[in-house]
């Protein structure tokens, strides 16, 4: 069973999510809370599977306390739910090692199939914030080094940094396993990178609004 903590501030959403999560196989949510301050507390008392973070809250916030969190138990599996899915938010928290994010706008199925990656110790971006962490170039750059991949590439790129296995993006693209992996190795020689873990590394060092992060 997967243990679920949801924070959210406003109880209408804690509620329906509570709800959503609550009826889908070997997930359940095991407590809530309505503040970064009674998050922190929360994961100490409850050692949640995963925690689900609100990032715009009053108090400490959601970044904050996903720091406090992270600071005390790195392992901690944390997915950032926001309304925001472009500027340094996103680059900031999966700095900091939160493994998932999501918008608040996503349905119940993507909020169940990031759950379950990062229970996978595997990172889960939704669409929009892979695609903008991924194609923004650097302060005063039109071009960031994806702007040398073929559209193709592109679209590969996307599907990694959301956590899709070649399965998944063989069926997004309608191609072969084979050809999924054929674009994933010219892509990495294009970048000059190895594997898909130096691909995510890449893609956080480009953020227009924070530059070139230090990871």
């Amino acid at each position: 069973m997967i243990k679920v903590l949801l924070v959210d501030d406003h109880e209408l959403v804690r509620t329906g999510i509570e709800a959503l999560l609550n009826d889908v196989e070997n997930i359940q949510v095991i407590g809530v809370a309505k503040s970064g301050e009674e998050a922190v507390d929360a994961v100490v008392a409850l050692s949640p599977s995963v925690v689900m973070m609100d990032v715009n809250m009053p108090g400490i916030g959601g970044i904050e306390a996903c720091r406090r969190i992270l600071q005390k138990d790195s392992g901690v599996k944390i997915i950032a739910v926001s309304v925001h899915n472009d500027g340094p938010i996103p680059h900031q928290l999966l700095k900091l090692g939160v493994l998932g994010f999501v918008s608040k706008g996503s349905p119940v199925d993507e909020m169940v199939h990031a759950i379950r990656n990062v229970m996978d110790g595997k990172r889960y971006l939704c669409s929009e914030v892979a695609n903008n962490l991924a194609f923004q170039g650097l302060p005063g750059s039109n071009e960031s080094p994806f702007s040398i991949l073929s559209n193709r590439e592109a679209e590969v790129v996307s599907l990694i940094l959301q956590g899709k296995t070649i399965k998944e993006m063989s069926t997004a693209l309608v191609l072969s396993d084979k050809t999924i992996n054929t674009y994933r190795y010219r892509l990495y020689s294009k970048l000059q990178i190895r594997n898909d873990v130096e691909l995510i590394r890449l893609a956080l060092k480009f953020d227009s609004d924070v530059g070139v992060a230090k990871i």
